[in-house]
């Protein structure tokens, strides 16, 4: 395969490197702008899903699908800053340049990770088990979440203050290059994220309306 490439004509290779650009060029700058973009998505699906915890007992199946879909974008957050994690610790020249992320940020990944990843395989195995799952499932995703919604909050924080840098960072990106390359790529992957957590959380739907059919969503389930 390496000879046919190095026999290619010149044209072609550059046509070949402009298609791979276009998919995933963009460097730390396309990292840190995909990174910003899960982030957003995340607040604001996060938000929703604060709202049906306080009405949980009229929003349980907006809590359960939203539950469910946000494994997408929730994947797609830890694969890109899992992706910034990895070049940086193999040395790669431009992620050295860039730096670590602060080291309270660093620290309370390893967290934030763990805790995501409890509260999210806890819920779905409630969601599996139906409304007369065990009482220590129940307890077990409760202490997850608690253990989330700490560590995230101080992770958002921490991002929320580094947030004007970002956007210049990004900025300056723009200006070197009208489009940063990569951002056909960063957008499929967004898509991806999105549609495949629809598609999970459609497939849930008959564990959902087991959890919501026929009362199951008064206090006895839920607690």
């Amino acid at each position: 395969m390496a000879l046919i490439d190095s026999a290619a004509p010149p044209r072609a290779r550059i046509v070949r490197r402009t298609r791979f650009g276009r998919l995933f060029g963009g460097g730390t700058d396309g990292n840190e702008q995909l990174t910003a973009v899960a982030g957003v998505i995340l607040l604001v699906l996060f938000a929703v899903l604060g709202i049906s915890i306080v009405r949980i007992g009229q929003l349980l199946w907006l809590h359960l699908f939203l539950g469910v879909l946000l494994v997408g974008p929730v994947a797609l957050k830890l694969a890109s800053t899992g992706y910034r994690f990895v070049r940086y610790y193999t040395a790669n020249p431009a992620y050295r340049r860039k730096g670590p992320p602060h080291p309270l940020m660093r620290m309370l990944g390893p967290v934030v990770i763990l805790s995501t990843l409890a509260v999210f395989l806890t819920g779905l195995l409630l969601l599996i088990d139906g409304p007369t799952a065990s009482s220590m499932l129940r307890l077990l995703h409760k202490l997850s979440f608690f253990a989330w919604l700490a560590a995230v909050g101080v992770h958002v924080l921490g991002h929320l203050l580094e947030l004007p840098f970002a956007l210049r960072a990004v900025s300056r990106a723009e200006r070197r290059s009208h489009n940063l390359p990569g951002s056909r790529g960063r957008g499929l992957a967004v898509l991806a994220a999105m549609a495949g957590g629809l598609v999970l959380a459609l497939l849930f739907l008959p564990d959902i309306h087991h959890w919501t059919s026929g009362g199951l969503y008064g206090p006895r389930y839920l607690h």
